[in-house]
Order: structure tokens, then sequence, then C-alpha cells
């Protein structure tokens, strides 16, 4: 049989069973199980509040490592410089500043869509972001 994961989604609901013309008596109504409809959006606000709590890292810490080492040594090979070596700490300090970075550079992107009567965030709204921040706009 099945079984709702839970009891506050199922709704009951009388539907009488007509045969030829008449009306069923009370004992053969039939009840007919509706579930509740979803609301959109309620599992992303739901992360929402559950990431704001919380004070753990959001990019992987291997690959976010493997990125760092990977861009100093090309800039290490491009000046001759011997290979470049990390201490944890200096890794994970790195991480957190760049997760706060981007966690600012997207509320404000998010402003930015709000102001313009979006809900979706696009490249033009980050570009906007960063001209009024005075950061300079690598296009390539």
């Amino acid at each position: 049989m099945f079984r709702f994961p839970n009891p506050y989604w199922v709704r009951h609901q009388k539907v009488k069973r007509h045969c030829d013309g008449s009306r069923l008596t009370r004992a053969a109504e039939e009840t007919r199980v509706r579930t509740k409809a979803r609301q959109r959006g309620v599992k992303a606000l739901r992360e929402i509040r559950h990431l704001q709590r919380t004070t753990e890292l959001l990019i992987p810490r291997i690959a976010f490592q493997r990125v760092v080492r990977e861009i100093a040594n090309k800039i290490a090979k491009k000046r001759d410089i011997a290979e470049c070596r990390w201490q944890a700490n200096a890794l994970l300090a790195l991480q957190e500043a760049a997760e706060v970075y981007l966690t600012c550079m997207f509320e404000d992107t998010n402003l930015a869509a709000i102001h313009a009567r979006r809900v979706t965030i696009m490249p033009k709204d980050i570009h906007l972001v960063r001209r009024l921040r005075g950061e300079h706009i690598n296009m390539g």
C-alpha cells in the first residue's frame, strides 16, 4: 500500500459515484486521496536558511587547492621562479577570503537583478556590480 511521507500532505475528498443516474448511499461513497501541491522555491529557501546558519566552506577544499597551486605554478614558470610551496593555513585563509568575496559579490548582483525587476541574475549584473565597486573587468 502506498504511504505518504508526511501526514500533513494528504487531503481526503469525498467523491460520489453515479450509477445509472442515481446517487449512491453514503456507505457506498469512496474517498479519494489528493496530495497537496508543493509551493515553488520552498526547497531553495530551506537551503538558503541552512547555509546562512552554517560556517562551513562551500567550495571543496581539495579542488580549490588544486586550482590555487595550478595558477601559482603558471605565474612562477612565467617569471622563472621555483615552484611555490603553500602552508595549509595559507590555503585555508585564501579559500575563506575567496568565499566571502564571492558571497558578497552574489548578494550585490542579486540586488542589481532585483533593481532591474528580475529574479534571475545575469552577467550584466555582475559587470555592473564590479564597475560600481571600481574593480577592473578583465575580458580576456
